[in-house]
């Protein structure tokens, strides 16, 4: 029996054509509101009764949901046919073949169409009042209104030969990034990157004018003021050098507003190892993603300012003719100083059979083994298959110079099947799905001893900086920060190895250290020590990602170093499953005027995660001022600020989103919180730095509300701990810090495991 896996083709240049009227291959603004014309004319067979024609878009397009009932509201569909026929209008999300699984349906539900008869469908129908469709959020070169049709009534739709298309592109700038390195010997030189993203997140091409820049340090060779390129989404300044110490530069407008600092630079006179910053994990068009991995690797390196990344495509749709292509291509793109891109791929098996794991490779040339050939109709290759994550795992330590990293995606990995402890070194706690620290402890559970990492699954074409959008993505991507002898695949896959890394969201870029010290050497080893190796050395300080046995200790000197561009809210300790410890880095004293109510958590593991929030804060005898958004990335969503309170919508995907205002007295009323899944109240005279917390069911699901400080100056800290360490099981030392802005850092766990 053949293997199908795309739409009929039979006789595809007879079926009919698709045209868009008035905006055929135009540009228009990402997220916003049109109105188009889509007409399709029936070839030589016309339509039978029943028969219809599908608009499908991406699975990762975030464009507004199709509607049929209100013409007055935003993304109001219709559709009328030339000759009266009566037309039926559904929508359904998860309908077509992926990865075009969004899908509106007009089909004839009473007559026909003859050839050259005609059926209009008009997306975000203006002439009932109705704004129009608003467009998906993010740039995409060529977004097609791809239309099939099944005019034989048979339900096998056939893609038509031409689809009409248009290019989406950036709005105007809203917010301004600037990078620096973190951490770099004072003898060599660093560059300054810098971009203004549109209100979603896309590094916009319409920055215009003079800007001023400002160093905390003396910098030789930044300039004291450039002109912004025409048309450039984003600026680099090569060549600068400073002296030891710390260095934050500011980016100033002509008239002397700020609009954006950077993250502390560390110089230092030597160092073993510098902090480079990855994305090993996202797609492209050629799988289920937007634009071109190109396209990608481009977006990645030179408007995210990343220094490595993996391209991560679901096994089942790669091709052989890409998977070649692939390989040429990160060839292409690595460049030792520069640029690391690993080649890779996820292996996308079914949750039951061990779920989602990336496979990055240190070399092209790799053999691809699919979970399946679900999506790929050539099986001349069917035989490399790995069906299951242990076959998969049985395969590869075989093949060598490859890793693992469990993550949750569509498909969560599921640890409690397999995990192998010589390719899975890490484990993906957050992503554009989420934030999951629950994988954390499914692999404690499994006597795993791995590094933390968060990346971004982007799937809308901006890894490394990857803005969730407005769909089920709940989340701003992460980063992982590999500390590394160089900006080299060598020195990287060396840093993979030995789990030497922090990881954060929002693509977050900060310093971060943390070490523990005891009174006598135990024996250091870079591999897993269940798997039977013996170890390289032995030492009284460890550090990130590091396996210590042999611990005689009965407690160790615990300490971390965190230096932030941002105030650091919270700093919790971690020993394995156990909180040691929040530390915050002000008293009960210093608290003030200002406080936040958060919302978090997620429904369950699998692919219905988001959680939808619904609902209100209010104040009884009291007022507040200034509400700001936290982790506010869907702006469709309702937030409603007022004096006495406010009126949200929201979506949390394992992560927290929230509002932050000022108190207009400190003591005085009570704070009231309703939602659709639980409802809390508290005196605000109650409220302290420890916070109220309501429970909401689900998977971590729940309201917290607590107190600051009035202003937070605390942007480094520095702290040491004696822990006391356990003897009937691993001890596994990390930080989970969270950050005023709404990020989160986590360090990779220091194991030490005790005589």
């Amino acid at each position: 029996m053949p293997h199908i896996a795309s739409h009929t083709d039979y006789m595809a240049h007879e079926i009919g054509t698709a045209r868009l009227v008035d905006g055929h291959a135009q540009e228009f603004e990402a997220g916003s509101h049109q109105s188009f014309e889509i007409t399709f004319t029936a070839g030589r067979f016309g339509m039978d009764d029943t028969g219809s024609i599908r608009l499908v878009h991406r699975f990762a397009s975030d464009m507004g949901t199709p509607q049929f009932t209100d013409p007055a509201a935003p993304n109001y569909v219709t559709a009328t046919a030339s000759n009266g026929a009566r037309l039926e209008l559904s929508y359904n999300p998860r309908l077509n073949m992926r990865p075009w699984g969004k899908c509106i349906t007009v089909a004839v539900g009473r007559g026909y169409l003859a050839p050259s008869d005609t059926i209009t469908v008009r997306l975000g129908d203006r002439s009932g009042g109705s704004p129009g469709i608003r467009l998906q959020t993010f740039c995409e070169d060529r977004f097609e209104f791809r239309v099939l049709a099944d005019v034989f009534a048979c339900f096998n739709w056939a893609l038509l030969p031409e689809q009409p298309w248009i290019s989406i592109v950036p709005g105007a700038p809203e917010m301004f990034c600037s990078v620096l390195p973190t951490l770099r010997r004072a003898a060599e030189p660093f560059a300054l990157s810098l971009r203004a993203d549109d209100r979603w997140g896309n590094p916009s091409h319409l920055v215009r004018g003079r800007f001023r820049l400002i160093s905390s340090a003396p910098v030789t060779g930044l300039p004291d003021s450039f002109e912004w390129p025409q048309g450039a989404r984003s600026h680099r300044i090569e060549g600068l050098r400073a002296e030891p110490g710390d260095v934050i530069v500011t980016l100033l407008d002509e008239a002397g507003a700020t609009l954006v600092q950077t993250a502390p630079l560390r110089l230092v006179d030597s160092a073993e190892t510098f902090p480079f910053w990855a994305d090993m994990h996202g797609q492209s068009d050629e799988t289920i993603g937007t634009n071109s991995a190109r396209r990608l690797a481009e977006y990645a390196r030179d408007l995210a300012f990343i220094d490595a990344m993996c391209h991560q495509g679901n096994d089942f749709q790669i091709t052989a003719a890409f998977w070649r292509d692939l390989n040429a291509l990160t060839a292409e793109f690595n460049q030792t100083g520069r640029f690391a891109f690993f080649p890779g791929w996820e292996w996308s098996g079914n949750t039951a059979l061990g779920g989602d794991r990336n496979v990055v490779l240190k070399h092209e040339g790799g053999t691809l083994h699919r979970s399946c050939h679900a999506l790929v109709e050539d099986l001349s290759d069917a035989d490399k298959d790995a069906l299951d994550v242990k076959t998969l795992h049985a395969t590869l330590r075989q093949e060598g110079d490859v890793l693992c990293l469990p993550h949750v995606g569509g498909r969560y990995a599921n640890l409690l099947y397999a995990h192998d402890k010589k390719l899975e070194r890490s484990v993906e706690v957050h992503s554009d799905w989420g934030t999951f620290d629950w994988l954390l402890m499914d692999a404690f559970s499994t006597g795993a001893r791995v590094g933390i990492a968060a990346n971004s699954d982007g799937h809308k074409g901006r890894q490394g900086a990857s803005h969730p959008g407005a769909s089920l993505f709940g989340a701003y991507g992460g980063l992982t920060c590999y500390l590394a002898q160089d900006l080299s695949r060598d020195a990287i896959w060396d840093a993979m190895l030995w789990r030497r890394q922090y990881c954060t969201t929002g693509a977050a870029r900060l310093h971060c250290a943390a070490w523990a010290v005891l009174s006598r050497d135990a024996d250091l080893h870079r591999d897993d020590p269940a798997l039977g190796g013996a170890p390289v050395g032995r030492t009284s300080r460890a550090t990130l990602g590091n396996i210590l046995t042999g611990v005689v200790d009965e407690e160790v000197e615990f300490g971390f170093e965190i230096n932030a561009g941002v105030p650091i809210e919270r700093v919790e300790i971690h020993n394995r499953t156990r909180l040691i410890e929040t530390f915050r880095p002000y008293a009960q004293a210093d608290l003030g005027r200002r406080v936040r109510v958060l919302w978090e958590g997620s429904e369950y593991r699998g692919r219905g995660r988001e959680t939808m929030w619904k609902g209100e804060i209010s104040l009884k005898g009291n007022t507040w001022r200034d509400a700001q958004p936290i982790n506010r990335f869907n702006l469709d969503r309702r937030f409603d600020p007022s004096s006495k309170g406010l009126s949200f919508d929201g979506v949390t995907t394992g992560g927290f989103m929230g509002v932050e205002a000022m108190l207009d007295d400190a003591e005085a009323g009570r704070l009231a919180v309703q939602t659709n899944l639980a409802d809390g109240e508290v005196e605000i005279a109650d409220l302290g730095a420890d916070e109220r917390v309501w429970e909401a069911g689900g998977l971590g699901r729940r309201l917290r509300a607590f107190r600051l400080p009035d202003i937070n100056p605390h942007r480094s800290l520095r702290q040491i701990r004696r822990i006391r360490l356990r003897r009937d099981e691993d001890n596994a030392l990390y930080i989970r810090a969270t950050l005023e802005d709404g990020n989160v850092l986590w360090s990779s766990p220091i194991y030490l495991v005790t005589a």
